[in-house]
């Protein structure tokens, strides 16, 4: 008798709960008055800048569109978690935003290997993953309904890469990579695009994720006088092996992917930086007569931040679309109303301001766009 009077208890509440308009059924993460994000990024280590700069251009965004009443009157909250770019801490942060703090979507991670180890409980719980800051194809193939990616990736950026050196004569190349999934992804990358026009690759060195220790790759890689390096890592990493190569008298040209981190490299290679150059997958972030660039600086600067750069305008271009999927989704937010809602966001029916984005039903893949940037005095760049 208990149990029938209890189980009429919660069905007479439920019965309530929806005639009110209540979101007691929503999926977790979402209430009255919140939408709440969980994202796991390094925010301490030689990586720290990638999550810092990225999590600051989202969460400015989001805190104008919380200044204005959210979307349909919820806020949006963004847990953060620091994984330090270490693949387990990862995977035990997602863990705990996904049981735990019943995040409704994962936002913003940044990394290959820490993507890679957050897929499986994410693809499980069937919580949307936004935005990584990753152009892996792990993330891209097979294609997964769960995951939303904002930037090209990374065999469109090494292709563009790749192409301009053609273009330059310059053939002998080689290439520095960070020995884990995301340096193996833009090699990978890097040897699809050479055997396209048919240029060899003279060599490949490592260094280990969150190290600086180049010792080894400057002495194999010094005696072959590449015409350019590619480098497939973190900015720490990378700013170290340009520095000592140009100590130990290497005199050719260094190329970087821009998960890098380009104002982070600029700014740790300090005079050694003046050449350098870095592929973006957002536009420029001073070029102000794009309009979206114009909405950010604008954003960032009434938030009290004057250091723009190309990792927190992604973060804010990818909080805009997020956004713009949560009003298509409306009032009644569920995963599934933000995935279909999202899908219906193309080229067509959603203007940026200067950065196209474009989903589908079968293609969560957002963006190709790829540039070029180059380091100039003073850690700042020019395209």
């Amino acid at each position: 008798m208990n149990d029938r009077r209890l189980f009429l208890g919660k069905t007479l509440a439920g019965a309530i709960a929806l005639s009110s308009g209540s979101v007691a059924f929503a999926d977790p993460g979402v209430t009255d008055s919140k939408i709440v994000l969980g994202q796991s990024a390094a925010f301490s280590g030689p990586a720290a800048q990638l999550g810092i700069q990225l999590h600051a251009g989202a969460k400015a965004y989001f805190d104008q569109v919380n200044a204005h009443g959210g979307v349909f009157g919820r806020k949006i909250e963004i847990l953060k978690l620091d994984d330090k770019y270490e693949a387990d801490l990862a995977a035990v942060n997602t863990k705990k935003l996904i049981e735990v703090d019943e995040v409704f979507a994962l936002f913003g991670y940044v990394g290959t290997p820490t993507s890679n180890a957050a897929l499986p409980l994410f693809t499980k719980a069937k919580v949307p993953f936004f935005a990584p800051f990753t152009g892996a194809q792990s993330l891209r193939e097979p294609f997964n309904p769960q995951i939303f990616n904002i930037r090209a990736s990374y065999f469109d950026e090494t292709e563009h890469l790749v192409e301009r050196l053609a273009r330059t004569g310059l053939k002998n190349i080689a290439v520095f990579y960070q020995n884990d999934a995301y340096g193996k992804a833009g090699l990978a990358g890097v040897e699809r695009a050479l055997k396209k026009i048919n240029l060899p690759m003279i060599d490949v060195v490592t260094v280990e994720r969150n190290s600086i220790d180049v010792t080894k790759a400057v002495e194999k890689l010094l005696p072959k006088r590449p015409d350019v390096i590619i480098q497939i890592s973190a900015y720490a990493s990378c700013a170290a092996y340009i520095k000592a190569m140009r100590k130990a008298g290497y005199t050719g040209q260094f190329y970087n992917v821009s998960f890098v981190g380009s104002k982070a490299l600029a700014d740790t290679l300090g005079n050694d930086g003046p050449g350098v150059i870095v592929s973006q997958v957002v536009p420029f972030p001073w070029h102000l007569a794009t309009p979206v660039v114009s909405e950010y600086t604008k954003v960032m600067n009434k938030a009290g931040i004057s250091d723009l750069n190309f990792s927190s305008l992604e973060g804010f271009i990818a909080a805009k679309v997020f956004v713009e999927g949560l009003k298509r989704a409306g009032r009644t937010l569920t995963r599934d109303r933000l995935i279909s809602a999202l899908e219906t966001i193309n080229i067509g029916n959603y203007d940026m301001g200067g950065f196209d984005v474009a989903f589908s039903p079968s293609n969560h893949n957002g963006s190709k766009f790829v540039d070029m940037t180059v380091i100039t005095k003073d850690s700042k760049f020019r395209n």
